[in-house]
């Protein structure tokens, strides 16, 4: 159980300095980038996004959607929250909060747990703010991505667990055939008790009792986060995907997406942004069982990459028209593809999430299609109160672990060095020198005016190289300390990753059980979009119903 100690915190995506300079923009609503989005996702906003959706949204989805939910689900136990959510979406009323992710093995990063609990709690605080409608959480199974080596590992206890497979065509599609090896080397390394029993029995009822990868992966969302209403969907249905026909007949005969998307780049490209994702001149693969390959256009056919499949464009058409489930979209379609889909408000989703959505604008324009609010989800670092206490010793915060291992160790070495590592008062007496040498410069040739300003900028070139070296011999002397120091960042930053982008849930389950997630469902405000750090302890008191913070 947890023991709060009141030490929330928290720090601005900008400070961190682990964020690109247009998802920082996106996130303080910078005018710049007003043109690549509609509305931001705040609380005032979700009325005006639901008139958009109302009047851009096919109400016979509806139906669809929710008849294919329960086909999917008739093998699985629902809770009582999410049945009466499923029912809820054939209401008008009723709309969706969605995140989505790859099928990573046993969840993947931790991050994909804060999706999901971020569009839990956006829907509960919608639900309160807007009662005359319903806000139902969805997570969107990206199963017809074929990128394996992505989502084939997990790591837990600094150990990397991979599933080692020959596989081609869509992930979901996996047989789950040869992950009891997996579960082996799973079992062998986690310690004796009641939270690594239940660890072991989840990952055995999920992967070795389901066929497929999207069959496990319905289960363990649903049995993770079923009780709080979460409607996990496998969009991979002929029945669905026939609501998109004519966005991909569009998509293959105009290559809509490769001119909206390569405009967009160039406008980001001229605020000083990057480019995010690179379109393709057709945006779909063809896909089919252990196939999933590019559609490339020329000499007036579509030929199917790396086989001999070929289609004039009228064959590509009634394709389209009679397997539409063969057509898979890209990351830059499957957004389109879901806000068809679904009545929608807001996606939840990364910084590089949404950096690729930001480029989208202009596509859902071009295909007459509600562009939805995108939403951050939660980011935290969760830290003991052990290391805490460390840290204090040093004289740092878990804040200032943020940055760079060189810059960490660098300032620390800068304030208990008992040299003084600072050459400014040595930069600004140069700066005086040299003044005098321009005044006198003036009076005489050019040349000499050039010679002065060479000269200046190779004493300070010096003055840097003499303070770098400096600062290096100390952090030689001082390396005990620093080692210290760094070990803490280690254990905090794995790899120098964000601990969200690399530690499964199964390490803090080990230590707090389930108690971890509802905790995090208590706490975690969806629309605060600032990095949160949480020190939590093992402690026999029962868990906070709340804990506070300033962090606003």
């Amino acid at each position: 159980m947890f023991q709060n100690h009141n030490m929330t915190d928290c720090i601005s995506y900008e400070q961190t300095k682990r964020f690109k300079s247009l998802f920082i923009d996106y996130i303080d609503q910078d005018p710049k980038t007003y043109p690549f989005y509609n509305l931001f996702p705040s609380m005032d906003n979700f009325k005006a996004q639901i008139e958009n959706k109302r009047l851009n949204y096919e109400p016979g989805h509806r139906e669809l959607v929710v008849k294919q939910l329960q086909n999917q689900y008739s093998n699985f136990k629902l809770s009582l929250s999410t049945k009466k959510n499923i029912n809820y979406l054939l209401d008008e009323n009723t709309f969706t909060i969605t995140t989505g992710h790859q099928l990573n093995l046993f969840t993947g990063p931790l991050y994909t747990f804060y999706k999901i609990i971020s569009v839990i709690n956006s829907c509960k605080i919608l639900n309160k703010e807007y009662s005359a409608y319903k806000f139902v959480p969805v997570f969107w199974l990206a199963s017809e991505d074929h990128d394996f080596e992505e989502i084939n590992f997990f790591n837990i206890h600094s150990s990397k667990f991979s599933w080692d497979k020959e596989v081609s065509g869509a992930v979901g599609e996996i047989s789950t055939e040869g992950l009891e090896s997996v579960f082996k080397n799973f079992k062998s390394i986690l310690p004796k008790g009641k939270s690594a029993d239940e660890l072991m029995s989840l990952f055995k009822s999920t992967y070795l009792e389901h066929n497929s990868l999207s069959e496990a992966s319905i289960f363990l969302y649903n049995y993770l986060f079923g009780e709080e209403g979460l409607i996990v969907l496998e969009p991979n249905h002929n029945n669905l995907k026939s609501t998109f026909k004519s966005f991909i007949k569009k998509e293959v005969l105009e290559k809509v997406t490769f001119e909206s998307v390569n405009k967009t780049s160039q406008d980001l490209k001229d605020l000083n942004y990057h480019e995010q994702v690179t379109p393709r001149e057709i945006n779909f693969f063809y896909k089919t069982d252990n196939l999933r390959e590019r559609i490339i256009f020329k000499d007036d056919r579509y030929y199917i990459n790396k086989t001999d499949i070929s289609f004039s464009k009228d064959e590509i058409l009634f394709e389209i028209e009679s397997n539409p489930d063969r057509f898979s979209p890209n990351s830059l379609l499957r957004p389109l593809y879901q806000e068809v889909l679904l009545p929608n408000l807001s996606y939840v989703g990364g910084a590089g999430e949404l950096a690729y959505w930001l480029q989208l604008k202009s596509t859902f324009n071009e295909f007459d299609v509600i562009f939805p609010m995108l939403q951050m989800r939660n980011s935290v670092l969760v830290h003991s109160e052990k290391t805490r206490n460390k840290l204090e010793k040093i004289g740092r915060s878990p804040k200032e672990l943020f940055q760079s291992e060189i810059d960490l160790k660098n300032l620390h070495t800068k304030e208990i060095s008992e040299i003084n590592i600072d050459f400014s008062v040595q930069k600004k007496h140069l700066e005086e020198q040299f003044k005098a040498l321009y005044k006198l410069a003036e009076q005489t040739d050019k040349s000499f005016l050039n010679a002065v300003a060479a000269q200046e900028t190779k004493q300070k070139n010096g003055l840097d190289k003499l303070e770098k070296r400096l600062l290096k011999a100390e952090r030689l002397k001082l390396k005990d300390e620093l080692n210290r120091l760094i070990l803490l960042q280690e254990k905090l930053f794995p790899n120098g990753n964000l601990q969200e982008r690399y530690v499964n849930f199964s390490d803090l389950y080990l230590t707090y059980g389930d108690s971890f997630k509802s905790f995090l469902l208590e706490n975690l405000d969806p629309f605060n979009y600032k990095f949160l750090l949480i020190e939590l302890s093992t402690s026999p008191k029962s868990i906070p119903d709340k804990f506070t913070t300033d962090c606003i």
